[in-house]
């Protein structure tokens, strides 16, 4: 089982994630507290494999905490839960070995994916003898060319044309009419194309409101 720290001051949020945490095979809790002090309390005397830890707290901050956990050499892993948006702050965390980053609010599934992808390193990790490249490569969340799967309906020769349309456009906004009509297939399947490239954060989008009628969707390369 994984033991698990929370560490979080605001008391639904704590219990959120203690009521997660439970519906997650492969976890337990072993302690909840809300500042930096009780933290290390709990770090030096027990075991513990992995922090659910929030930015800000009294006191000290988590990254704060993240330092303190390093400087004196503890063995355990953090996800950071919070609703910091700094790139400073994501950027320390990383630099500092946390294994994720879940930005408040979010969803369920959300934070089952960052435990389970914890529970499936942390396996590898302790198992004896090597360890494969691909195994590293699971790890580490790098996949080959051949093996990213599209959703279901989608094609790779479609989507590199919506690609090259993006980023020959990549200075301005493109509606899924355009992306359409530049590549030749439906407003409907370009709509579909879009969607995807906006789920793995390739591009952004905007609603764009006119005098009359629906908003539309207008698209763009993320730099």
């Amino acid at each position: 089982m994984i033991r698990v720290l929370i560490v979080e001051d605001d008391p639904m949020v704590a219990y959120l994630n203690e009521k997660y945490i439970k519906a997650v095979h492969g976890f337990q809790i072993i302690d909840k507290v809300t500042n930096r002090e009780d933290a290390l309390k709990v770090l030096l005397k027990n075991k513990c494999d992995l922090i659910l830890l929030d930015v800000y707290m009294p006191k000290a901050n988590g990254i704060e905490l993240l330092w303190e956990i390093r400087k004196n050499s503890l063995s355990v892993d953090v996800i950071f839960i919070t609703a910091s948006r700094e790139h400073e702050v994501i950027d320390q965390a990383l630099k500092l070995g946390a294994v994720d980053f879940l930005i408040k609010p979010f969803e369920f599934e959300r934070f089952k994916k960052a435990l389970n992808n914890f529970l499936t390193r942390h396996e590898m990790l302790i198992k004896d003898g090597t360890i494969t490249q691909k195994e590293i490569d699971i790890i580490t969340k790098v996949q080959s060319k051949s093996s990213i799967q599209l959703p279901k309906g989608l094609q790779e020769l479609t989507l590199k044309k919506i690609k090259n349309v993006i980023f020959e456009n990549s200075q301005k906004y493109l509606s899924a009419d355009e992306v359409a009509d530049f590549t030749g297939i439906s407003r409907v399947t370009a709509r579909r194309y879009l969607e995807y490239l906006e789920s793995i954060v390739l591009i952004e989008c905007e609603i764009k409101y006119g005098m009359v009628g629906r908003p539309s969707y207008v698209y763009k390369l993320i730099k």
